[in-house]
């Protein structure tokens, strides 16, 4: 693809929240791409649904306007290719009968552009669901080395590393993906758990609550409530909380 593709799966499920009704973004709604954001072009706004911002539009491509401008060049035969079997991943990912397909389509992918980031994060996590932790890890990592500033990467990473035992590892992976995207609400989450594992209670407190503000009524939501109460009641910090 002529500009890679961030934060791809993350965008399209938050663009799904974002606006009722939308359940295919990526025919639905135009698409708009940066070096490290995905926007999508919805009711005559340009959105960008994992901040929940309006984008300013000035171009008549209506792209994305970045400090640093992205070069356009026209798309090559070999472009084609790659994001032609790149949406056949996508396709292939949605029926649990062609998942092999879908890896083998990916690869075909990495095949022809060895840093498409995209690609290796959904490897990354056909791999995760098949309990294939080594090979998830491995194709998490290639992600970031081809976008260190991919905080989806660094958020499947945590998963790899939380679910392998490298809790302290994953903590330090949550952090950098919040450092990228700070409303990013799941690594809140699964960051307020790994520290709930190394018993670090007031540190979860912190992101249970950035969580809650960010998810006001998910099911997720209401055990993210119930472990702010919990913590508060065990640690003897409700008046403190109160208070401040």
């Amino acid at each position: 693809m002529s500009v890679r593709p961030n934060v791809i799966r993350q965008s399209l499920d938050a663009m799904r929240k974002q606006a009722a009704g939308v359940e295919k973004p990526l025919l639905e709604a135009g698409t708009s791409t940066s070096k490290h954001r995905v926007a999508f072009r919805h009711e005559g706004k340009l959105l960008e649904p994992i901040a929940g911002q309006f984008l300013m539009d000035f171009s008549e491509r209506e792209k994305v306007v970045t400090s640093t401008p992205v070069p356009r060049n026209e798309p090559t035969p070999r472009d084609h290719e790659v994001t032609a079997w790149f949406a056949r991943g996508i396709a292939l990912e949605e029926d649990p009968n062609t998942q092999s397909e879908a890896i083998a389509a990916y690869q075909k992918v990495i095949d022809l552009a060895p840093t498409h980031a995209a690609a290796h994060i959904n490897l990354g996590t056909l791999f995760y669901n098949r309990q294939e932790f080594g090979l998830a890890e491995r194709h998490y990592r290639h992600a970031i080395e081809a976008d260190p500033r991919y905080a989806l990467a660094y958020f499947d990473l945590g998963n790899v590393l939380d679910e392998t035992g490298r809790v302290q590892e994953a903590v330090q992976t949550y952090k950098t993906a919040l450092q990228l995207a700070p409303t990013y609400a799941d690594a809140h989450y699964n960051l307020a758990l790994a520290f709930e594992k190394i018993r670090e209670p007031r540190k979860a407190l912190k992101h249970w609550q950035a969580y809650i503000k960010l998810d006001t009524s998910g099911p997720w939501s209401v055990h993210a409530r119930s472990q702010i109460k919990r913590i508060l009641q065990a640690d003897g910090l409700k008046l403190v909380y109160k208070r401040s």
